[in-house]
């Protein structure tokens, strides 16, 4: 069965390799295409830079920015606006374009709580993401961004309770609270640990945030082992575009 073709959206450079790499690096190596968005910093910048290092080692097409300013760090896109603060249709706008341009079976970004640390711009990705996805597939809607195209599924990133104890204690450590989803919510668990070489290696290309001891960082320090317990498994929520349940002619629960 050929493995489907994959975007991966996410809010800054870094975020495709923590969160999805190992999916990535499967698709990728099954021969499926696949690129990732990301939302802030701008094309001429050494992260922008290291993310194009990171989707080279992850078998990606090069990078998508769209250029806005990540929230925390203003010089990320100077002139341009924080990418929470962009205005919500015009950043649909923006990201159907790129599903219409790429043409994805599936498309993956955060969650809604925006991950374990629920940074302000992973949240507005997420939504911004969630429109995006179902408003590329009508052809009324944001004609000028391109002929519509509907994924067949979006798929949140996301660490079902259980990984409490997985990520707590790194997390603690560094300061950072969790916000986990009910086991129950996930329904892809993916064992990516024959791409896990490529994942970490992905990782590490974003030496800025290596340096600064961002999340990168903490990999960094961390022993073999314990990286491949941190980051051996990927676990996603699916949700079905268009919904898949049989033709009904009442709202059943």
């Amino acid at each position: 069965m050929p493995v489907p073709s994959l975007l991966a959206v996410f809010a800054h450079p870094d975020d495709e390799s923590l969160s999805a790499g190992g999916v990535l690096a499967r698709h990728a190596s099954a021969g499926a295409r696949t690129a990732v968005v990301t939302a802030t910093w701008s094309p001429n910048t050494v992260r922008a830079g290291e993310l194009a290092e990171a989707l080279r080692v992850l078998g990606a097409d090069p990078p998508r920015l769209l250029g806005y300013a990540d929230s925390r760090v203003p010089h990320s896109a100077p002139g341009r606006p924080r990418w929470c603060d962009a205005p919500l249709d015009e950043a649909v706008g923006e990201l159907v374009a790129q599903i219409r341009d790429f043409r994805p079976e599936i498309v993956v970004t955060h969650d809604a709580y925006g991950g374990l640390t629920g940074h302000e711009d992973h949240v507005h990705t997420h939504r911004v993401t969630a429109l995006a996805v179902h408003a590329a597939g009508l052809e009324r809607l944001y004609p000028e961004a391109g002929k519509p195209w509907q994924p067949k599924a979006l798929y949140l990133s996301t660490h079902p309770h259980k990984a409490v104890r997985t990520w707590g204690a790194p997390l603690a450590e560094a300061g950072k609270a969790l916000r986990t989803v009910p086991d129950e919510h996930v329904t892809a668990t993916v064992d990516v640990t024959p791409w896990l070489d490529r994942k970490i290696t992905a990782i590490l290309a974003h030496r800025t945030e290596v340096t600064r001891g961002a999340a990168p960082g903490l990999i960094a320090a961390l022993p073999t082992a314990e990286r491949q317990h941190l980051l051996g498994t990927e676990h996603y929520t699916r949700h079905d575009v268009p919904p898949t349940a049989p033709a009904q002619t009442e709202l059943l629960s």
